[in-house]
């Protein structure tokens, strides 16, 4: 491929994915399509489609996949469902009694698989666990001090602290400690506090506008996030705050910890930015697919003429130059073929680790609202 950041490139529906999850092995993909959570599986690098989960009535938010494969999903139509894969490559799909009366937004799996998180429009975050005695998925909800939609969660690696985001402005710890699984001596030390009870807010951070996700990096107790009006924010326990702003002007949708001192940032952009952590704080470090600009000629006409000494050259040139681009339209609108694009052609929705190694993710997926998985090379 002509481009060295894009490892691989797959073109999956004809409609928004919102969310996608790859198993441990990286050998099924599963993606959210309109009502439905479709599966692929990779057979010598190409995905073949092996099951669509259909069980929802309304658009599918999100997917995600334990460490044992259990699928989890979640809709507009409020329920979720566990996927159990049985061994003859179908899903046998349990409700989630959720107990909400708005949209399910997010899930995400707890790192130990047994429990997972779900996020709503209820103001509720639902944490549910399978109950051996009644044969179904049970949930406990957090309600207090949630005060609008929560749009995003993610699990500490103790499988105790979750962080949340929403359209109310703040970043909050929970503790997600459900007695009888978790177990104390893995909150044991912790920097974040002392007691864990379940649905304890251990630390709230206000921001002022939609937090669009949340990533713990749980080996250095710190928080990345990025919020709507376009910035990149990390926190850890001592409440210091770093902040930086996008590059574009655009805001960013998903955040992914490279390493402990880098973070890749995407959204309305189309393509990933990676950033790095200095001595004089957070700084951005590269574009990654990012094109030649579309205007370097008009750009350069004008700084080429910038010591002229009458400026109406410049504008000549210029207009010149614009004039150009503007003939170079067909009645599609679309610039002549010469204009490089970005592999993903629409807001990217969603970053994962897909390949790690010695603490450093390598390559990381994103999905997009143009039907597409891409694989970056970080």
């Amino acid at each position: 491929m002509s481009n060295p950041s894009v490892s691989a490139v797959f073109k999956l529906v004809k409609a928004p994915i919102y969310s996608h999850c790859f198993s441990q092995d990286k050998s099924l993909l599963a993606v959210t399509c309109k009502n439905d959570c479709l599966v692929y599986r990779f057979t010598n690098g190409t995905p073949q489609l092996v099951a669509t989960l259909s069980n929802h009535d309304k658009t599918v938010t999100a997917v995600d996949i334990s460490i044992h494969g259990r699928i989890v999903t979640c809709s507009q139509d409020r329920n979720a469902y566990v996927w159990e894969p049985l061994s003859d490559g179908t899903y046998k799909p349990t409700l989630v009694l959720l107990r909400i009366n708005r949209a399910a937004t997010c899930v995400a799996w707890a790192p130990n698989g047994y429990k997972f998180a779900v996020g709503s429009s209820a103001r509720i975050i639902a944490v549910c666990y399978y109950e051996q005695e009644n044969n179904w998925w049970v949930s406990k909800h957090i309600k207090k001090p949630i005060k609008s939609t929560v749009g995003c969660l993610s699990w500490h690696a103790n499988g105790v602290l979750l962080a949340s985001g929403g359209t109310d402005g703040y970043l909050r710890i929970f503790s997600g400690f459900i007695k009888g699984l978790d177990s104390k001596d893995a909150v044991a030390g912790s920097p974040w506090g002392e007691k864990f009870p379940f649905g304890a807010l251990v630390r709230e951070f206000y921001h002022g506008c939609y937090i669009e996700d949340v990533q713990w990096r749980s080996s250095v107790e710190r928080i990345g996030y990025v919020s709507h009006e376009g910035t990149l924010n990390v926190v850890d326990s001592a409440n210091n705050h770093s902040q930086i702003n996008a590059p574009d002007g655009l805001p960013f949708n998903t955040l992914l910890w490279i390493n402990d001192h880098e973070i890749l940032c995407a959204g309305f952009s189309n393509h990933p930015v990676l950033f790095t952590e200095a001595a004089g704080g957070w700084q951005f470090a590269k574009d990654l697919d990012k094109p030649a600009s579309a205007d370097s000629s008009v750009h350069n006409a004008v700084n080429n003429n910038e010591d002229l000494d009458e400026s109406e050259d410049a504008s000549t040139t210029f207009g010149i130059s614009a004039l150009r681009k503007f003939k170079q339209l067909d009645l599609k609108g679309k610039v002549s073929a010469d204009v490089n694009e970005t592999t993903h052609e629409n807001t990217i929705t969603q970053l994962l680790s897909y390949k790690e190694a010695n603490g450093q993710v390598t390559q990381a997926s994103a999905c997009g609202l143009d039907g597409k998985v891409v694989i970056y090379n970080i």
